[in-house]
């Protein structure tokens, strides 16, 4: 395993560099059944192996960047499968391991995912917000997660597809201390957080804390995007992170996707001339994309 030599602050200060695509998609492909309330996290007890070889895929395809599989990992969550509190930190920590061991000799940076308290209910309400709990509740719930991924070693924290406003001031306070950098990312509708809230104030929460080393947007359509970069550099000067959906729409009542695909990775070049410095995809978004994404952005 060879670790970057540049922090990731300092690295997104002098480039843009290429995320990983979607791990859930790629373990599907890979034949991983994902119907289950931990999702991917479910491989960390049952398929570690099948991680490695997903994270191994985007790296082959130029990723620089790879998110841990730990973004639906909770205590909770664990124990509800029988799997006790120093298990679980195992578990977590072997979600870092695993994508640093799959870079090889590669020089990638490490991403612990923190998914949204959505996320770990599996009932699709990251996708709403509003789960009726305080921003001390919901900073009590992350601390845990947040501190076992820390203690692992990775990178930076992914505090990732985060639906409103209370919840990513949740995570940020819940991260405090840490010792690590994070980014700071929202699913967005429009212009609006999946909450309703104006990106504006939306990114407004991570101005001015210097331990948030970029912030921006992930699992949301392509097109919504670009005013998410404008407004992210506008409002904090930070650089800005962006790995969007496919494009495709989920369909509950189908319970498959439909529509057609509109991620094209060419998109990436106004994003990174708006500010984006992590560009990166999403759900079904695959090593292929990701591998193109890599060629047009370059040097």
């Amino acid at each position: 395993m060879t670790r970057p030599v540049r922090p990731l602050a300092e690295a997104l200060a002098r480039e843009t560099l290429v995320l990983d695509g979607g791990l859930s998609n790629q373990l599907a492909d890979q034949g991983c059944d994902l119907g289950d309330a931990l999702w991917s996290a479910r491989l960390l007890v049952d398929a570690p192996q099948e991680l490695a070889r997903a994270h191994a895929a985007y790296v082959a395809a130029g990723a620089q960047v790879l998110i841990t599989g730990s973004y639906q990992a909770s205590f909770e969550g664990f124990a509800r499968r029988g799997v006790s509190a120093e298990a679980a930190t195992r578990l977590f920590a072997r979600s870092v391991a695993l994508a640093r061991e799959a870079a090889g000799e590669r020089p990638v940076w490490v991403a612990a995912s923190v998914g949204p308290y959505g996320a770990v209910l599996a009932d699709g309400s990251e996708y709403r917000g509003r789960y009726g709990l305080t921003t001390r509740e919901l900073a009590r719930f992350h601390r845990s997660r947040i501190e076992a991924l820390a203690a692992a070693g990775p990178d930076v924290l992914a505090l990732e597809t985060v639906p409103d406003v209370r919840e990513a001031e949740a995570l940020l306070r819940a991260a405090e201390g840490c010792g690590l950098p994070v980014w700071l990312s929202y699913t967005v509708r429009g212009e609006l957080t999946r909450a309703g809230q104006p990106l504006s104030d939306a990114f407004a929460v991570a101005s001015g804390n210097d331990q948030v080393a970029a912030v921006g947007v992930n699992c949301c359509a392509p097109a919504d995007v670009a005013f998410a970069v404008a407004s992210a550099a506008e409002v904090t000067g930070k650089p800005v992170v962006a790995y969007p959906n496919s494009g495709e729409r989920w369909s509950r009542a189908r319970g498959g996707w439909e529509g057609p695909a509109s991620y094209d990775p060419r998109l990436a070049v106004p994003w990174r001339a708006a500010g984006a410095r992590l560009i990166g995809g999403c759900c079904r978004v695959g090593p292929e994309r990701v591998a193109r994404l890599a060629a047009v952005l370059a040097p």
